[in-house]
Order: C-alpha cells, then structure tokens, then sequence
C-alpha cells in the first residue's frame, strides 16, 4: 500500500570534516490519478492517506459538488506496483447527477498537478473565480484576536507527519477556538482539500461557523477554495500574494497572514476579528 513516509538513506557532511550516513525519514509523495465517471480526469502528486477527502475537496473546489450525496462512490481503482501489490494510487469516482452534480471540465489527456499548484491545468482564470455556493460575505462569524494567535501554535502541535520528516503542509478547521479537523500533505493545497473535504463529507459544508488556518503562505488558490466552501477567515502563518487579497475582498472574506504568536495582518473585513 501507498505510505505517508519513506526511509532514505542520507550522507551527512559536517563543518568539522566527519561524515555520518544515517536513514531519514521523508514525507511520501506519489501521483493519485483521479477518474470521474470512468474518464480521466487529473493526475495530482500527494502525500498518501486521506484521498476520498482530498478526492472531495478538490471537486467541491473545481464546482463539480457542493454536497457529499452528489459522490455515488468514491473507491480505489486498478493499479499494480512493480511487485504486483494494489498501488492505491487510482480513485475511481462515479457523480449522481441526479443529485445536482455538474460534469466536470474533461480534457483530451489528464492533467498533471503538481503538489505545489491547485489550479494548474484550468483553462482560465475566469474557470477559477467561479461564484460560490456558498457566499462568505454574509457570514457573521467574529472571532478573538487572542484566539486567532493562538491558532498556529494549535495547528503545530497537531503536524504529526511534520514532526516525522520535517517536510509537509497543513490545514486546519477551528471553531470556537477548538480543533476540528487537521490534515497535513506534501502540498499546501492538498492539505487544505483534504480539510474541507472531510468537512463536506461531515456535512459541515458551508463551514460559515470555522477558521482555516495554514502553515504556509496564501495563494489565489487557497482563497479560491476557502470560498467554495463557505470559509469565512482564512490565515496563514506567512504572506499572502496580491492576488490573494483582491480574491478575498472581492467574495468577502476575511485574510489574515503573519501570524506569529504576538501579532498578525489583516488584509480584509477586519470587522471579524474582536
């Protein structure tokens, strides 16, 4: 089966001159091809675990689902490693159109994504910037500035994977302070799929009531999928792109970036934070 983490040896060279060799542990990362309604669709790299919900995530993303009745199944397809074991590196999903699921933009090849970019491959930006299912600018949500300091501090505590290989994003839902769901990925935006598609198939989508907060920086992409999930606050320990701020003023959701324990930025609809 596909792992999270993989043992490789390494050379260590030091200032002094000594030399050691000793196996480090690394954060896994393997391509997850994705089939909708028997076509290809995208092949993305991830870190293994936690697919259904990445699978999820990114159609709630990409506007084919806003509810998780509207996925019939979502199960692992064929795939064979060198060895003959089940690779777990193909997801087969079959939509209930019934139900209200688009038919999701196909191409004449899947597309590759990469574990660094959450849109690559779309069409255009107009694809992106679709209007919400769930519009965040009526969310009520306020929150305390101490509670929002002291989210990143939250979240680190929870990098399981983090703490192994030094090497992986996260995501994380708070409400009221409280940890609801953290999930971790080579790639940031993975990470944030998985998140809220564990929400969506916990039936807390439009997580109008949550926080997400992220290890990293924060990208067009990242405000992009906050919003089709109805995420009201979004922050990041990092910096935020210029894009990412005309996003989130535009849908009406509240950005905040450099968050580091005594302080933090916010770069729209500060009235949420108390």
């Amino acid at each position: 089966m596909a792992r999270s983490t993989r043992r490789v040896p390494a050379v260590r060279l030091r200032a002094d001159g000594t030399t050691s060799t000793r196996p480090d542990t690394l954060a896994g990362e393997e391509p997850l091809e994705i089939r909708v309604d028997g076509e290809e669709w995208l092949v993305t790299m991830r870190t293994p675990g936690g697919d259904v919900d990445l699978v999820h995530g990114l159609l709630l993303a990409e506007g084919v689902i806003t509810r998780a009745d509207q996925i019939r199944q979502a199960t692992y397809g064929p795939g064979v490693q060198a060895g003959g074991q089940l690779s777990y590196n193909v997801m087969d999903v079959v939509l209930d159109h019934r139900a209200g699921a688009r038919a999701p933009e196909m191409r004449d090849r899947a597309v590759y994504v990469s574990s660094s970019c959450g849109v690559c491959g779309t069409s255009s930006m107009e694809a992106v910037a679709r209007e919400s299912s769930y519009p965040v600018a009526e969310a009520t949500l306020s929150v305390p500035l101490t509670t929002l300091l002291g989210l990143p501090a939250v979240l680190r505590e929870s990098q399981q994977l983090f703490d192994r290989t030094g090497g992986a994003h996260a995501a994380g839902l708070f409400v009221d302070g409280a940890t609801v769901c953290v999930r971790e990925d080579v790639g940031r935006h993975n990470a944030v799929d998985k998140a809220l598609g564990w929400a969506l198939r916990e039936g807390r989508v439009p997580l109008h009531d949550a926080v997400l907060q992220v290890s990293g920086r924060l990208s067009y992409e990242l405000v992009q999928k906050a919003a089709m999930a109805g995420v009201p606050v979004l922050a990041a320990v990092s910096a935020p792109s210029a894009a990412a701020v005309d996003l989130a003023e535009e849908v009406g959701m509240t950005l905040i970036a450099f968050s580091r324990g005594q302080s933090l930025s916010v770069y729209s609809r500060a009235d949420r934070v108390i």
